[in-house]
């Protein structure tokens, strides 16, 4: 079973890696990629927790590698899996797990940027100044892998997954 996770967990890396020239928005020091976002929640709700976080720490470095991330797609979208990956493991909600990406991106996320701003750009940016464009990145990949998931539940191809 760790082969078929790691396994799935590579592919989420390679998905959320090879479209982010593609639909990335850069926005202030940021860039949006909701994407990254859509790929959390997936690995959220199939994977669990520790995939999840390891899938959005493998994204984000070869994301900052390959240039195009930055340094602030660390704290935004490992602590959105890790929140959307412990909202599923103990509610099963599929709601409420793409409601733990976006609070855990878009607000917790957001929130921890701003000391990494200060520490390694020495901007002294608003303290909110991440949230209107993490939240908005992390509403769009949520909303997105909320309804495939939800689909995917409809048609009884969440449960096969599961066993």
């Amino acid at each position: 079973m760790k082969t078929k996770k790691l396994s799935y967990t590579a592919l989420f890396i390679a998905l959320a890696t090879v479209t982010s020239p593609f639909v990335s928005i850069p926005i202030g020091f940021a860039r949006i990629f909701p994407v990254q976002h859509f790929v959390n929640v997936l690995s959220a709700v199939l994977l669990g927790p520790g995939y999840a976080v390891m899938q959005a720490l493998g994204t984000s470095i070869l994301r900052n590698l390959f240039g195009t991330g930055t340094i602030f797609a660390f704290p935004g979208s490992v602590v959105g899996a890790l929140c959307a990956g412990v909202m599923y493991r103990y509610t099963k909600k599929l709601a409420l797990t793409s409601a733990g990406e976006m609070i855990g991106t878009g607000i917790i996320g957001a929130l921890l940027t701003y000391p990494l701003a200060l520490l390694l750009l020495g901007e002294t940016t608003a303290l909110f100044a991440f949230v209107p464009s993490f939240l908005l990145s992390a509403i769009a990949g949520g909303l997105l892998a909320y309804g495939l998931l939800k689909t995917f539940e409809q048609r009884g191809i969440l449960e096969r997954f599961r066993s």
